[in-house]
């Protein structure tokens, strides 16, 4: 429910992937950051680092999310703030049904998928 996320606080939480295999399990529930900014406005951020995909963890002395891998930083509206990372988290589309928050996920935005669609070429190993 929207309840359990006060308006002005970041907090963890988790969806469904949309995308599931049939042996997923609970792999299929997959976290995110929710930043509520008032009644009717959210945030739903991907736990992934723009950079390298490590998890961010969300501190709310600063109001930043810090990447612990390699020190990327981010604002609480989830915009790039420092570090290696090029660009903000990623922010999945969401939807308020009586006072419920639904994220509208589709497939997570790897940095390969994300590569493959901008048209360059993915890594490989030398054979």
């Amino acid at each position: 429910a929207a309840l359990q996320f006060p308006i002005g606080e970041t907090r963890l939480a988790s969806f469904r992937n949309p995308v599931v295999g049939p042996n997923d399990g609970p792999t299929s529930n997959l976290p995110c950051w929710v930043r509520r900014i008032d009644q009717d406005r959210f945030q739903v951020f991907a736990i992934n680092c723009a950079h390298l995909g490590c998890p961010v963890r969300w501190f709310p002395q600063s109001n930043l999310f810090m990447c612990p891998c390699h020190g990327g930083a981010y604002y609480a509206d989830g915009s790039r703030a420092s570090g290696p990372p090029e660009r903000g988290l990623f922010e999945y589309p969401w939807r308020l049904d009586r006072q419920e928050l639904w994220v509208q996920a589709k497939e997570m935005p790897t940095p390969g998928a994300l590569a493959a669609a901008a048209g360059a070429r993915k890594p490989s190993c030398a054979s």
